[in-house]
């Protein structure tokens, strides 16, 4: 059996996921990184991007992170994500019509504070559009 690395994935709500897997890419804010078992302590922030989760050659699954920080120490793997959501859990034609009206929010906008935040809104929704591909 090959080495494992142990992950916890904790969001402000609950502990996501706590298991032990071959190796988990990980989208820190310098570049992907790949965490397996006798891994270099390492802190990193991250950023918007999708956690892969590998047992060999085959990706396990895929988990979309919103920023936060990911702690390595020896075969322990911890990340605290602001947000996390499976990406089997997307539905692609919910997030094209979310970022359509994203848009449409940000052409009415009266004011900036509102411009800014439809913009912010739009821009998470086409990253996790993209965490489809």
């Amino acid at each position: 059996m090959a080495d494992m690395v142990t992950m916890d994935l904790v969001s402000p709500e609950k502990l996501l996921l706590s298991d032990e897997y071959e190796m988990v890419v990980v989208p820190g804010s310098e570049g992907d990184f790949a965490v397996m078992a006798g891994h270099t302590a390492v802190t990193s922030s991250l950023r918007p991007g999708v956690i892969s989760i590998f047992e060999g050659d085959t990706e396990k699954d895929r988990i979309f992170v919103n920023g936060g920080f990911a702690q390595i120490s020896d075969d322990k793997l911890t990340v605290l994500a602001e947000e996390a959501i499976h990406v089997a859990d997307l539905d692609r034609a919910n997030l094209e019509q979310r970022i359509q009206d994203a848009s449409e929010d940000i052409a009415d906008a009266k004011d900036d504070e509102i411009r800014r935040k439809a913009q912010e809104s739009k821009e998470q929704l086409e990253q996790l559009l993209e965490a489809l591909v």
